[in-house]
């Protein structure tokens, strides 16, 4: 062989060394393109605002993230099997004034109300998942019928009014302080962790991507997709009613529009993460950092006296943002 040739070989290695090293920078930067956001977001409001990147103000964030967190993840799981669940939002309010009225008529059973206000959500989940699983009825419409239901029994508990009058050790639920942050957010993590854990590291969190990546295809590798869509709806519903008595601790009352539009704040937060609204890809990290940069950006636009208006835009900027990139990068994959 020439030493022309073996030179030109060389270079031809140099550049396809150089190609894929492109390659692995572009699939760096897709992947994790929810942290370096939240980086620069984070660089931003700090430049503007000395305050801003300052303990009270994370725990601020962190506080103000706690009662997404439970429906985000609970939206999560659903939206992995291609579902998504628009009923939390009303499924709180309804949580929260079941338990709001059980515990000003029983106030010593108050443990039991706390796990009234759980089982009205993982009801309605279940409802939901039933319906979609075994009636075929599309989630979408499943869920928006049980938001109309849920909502409409919240203010028919309440006559239409909030439920005041809560004895002072409800507000112990969520406001309890340890090291210097209320108990939600120590739920908000712990949830994130064993959600996490479920969904990378067990059967259940597999069959879970199984159903959402080709429901045809997991069934018949023994998968039973409709027990699987019921647990994601019940997960969901039960995530969200613990969320409606955490909120309703918060402040000591059972107002009947609590909750109302959480749910397009968690799918957003969802979305955001990298999840795809088809079904079978997304992580529970993402919606975690998709959570904390929609909050992140909420805060620092608030401190910048920014109108609640423009904040809206700013975050349907945002939402469709992330799906653009998800969709490149699923074009961009495939190729």
């Amino acid at each position: 062989m020439s030493n022309k040739t073996t030179s030109a070989l060389g270079n031809l290695d140099e550049v396809e060394k150089i190609g894929w090293n492109k390659e692995r920078v572009t699939n760096l930067l897709v992947r994790n393109s929810m942290v370096f956001v939240l980086l620069l977001v984070i660089g931003y409001f700090s430049f503007k605002n000395a305050g801003f990147l300052t303990l009270p103000n994370l725990r601020t964030i962190l506080i103000a993230s706690a009662p997404f967190a439970l429906i985000t993840l609970g939206q999560t799981v659903v939206i992995l099997t291609g579902g998504i669940d628009l009923s939390v939002g009303s499924v709180i309010a309804l949580a929260t004034m079941t338990s709001a009225k059980f515990v000003v008529t029983h106030p010593d059973q108050f443990w039991l109300a706390i796990g009234l206000g759980i089982l009205v959500g993982l009801i309605a989940g279940i409802i939901n998942g039933v319906v979609i699983a075994y009636l075929n009825v599309t989630p979408f419409v499943t869920t928006l019928g049980m938001l109309t239901i849920a909502s409409g029994l919240a203010y028919a508990i309440g006559n239409g009014a909030p439920i005041n009058g809560l004895p002072e050790r409800w507000g112990n639920i969520a406001n309890t302080k340890f090291f210097g942050f209320q108990s939600p957010v120590f739920v908000m993590i712990a949830g994130f962790i064993i959600i996490g854990i479920v969904m990378t590291r067990t059967s259940f969190g597999l069959r879970i991507y199984a159903v959402g990546g080709n429901r045809v295809a997991a069934e018949v590798a023994g998968v039973n997709s409709r027990r699987i869509l019921i647990y994601v709806y019940a997960i969901s519903g039960t995530l969200a009613g613990l969320s409606g008595v955490i909120l309703s601790s918060r402040v000591i009352s059972g107002p009947p529009n609590l909750g109302s539009g959480y749910e397009l704040s968690a799918i957003a937060a969802v979305v955001i993460g990298g999840a795809s609204l088809m079904g079978g890809r997304g992580t529970i990290w993402g919606s975690f950092l998709g959570l904390l940069l929609i909050q992140t950006l909420n805060n620092g636009l608030d401190i910048l006296i920014i109108p609640a208006y423009w904040q809206q835009v700013i975050s349907g900027v945002l939402i469709i943002s992330a799906v653009t990139v998800d969709m490149w990068a699923t074009r961009r994959s495939s190729k």
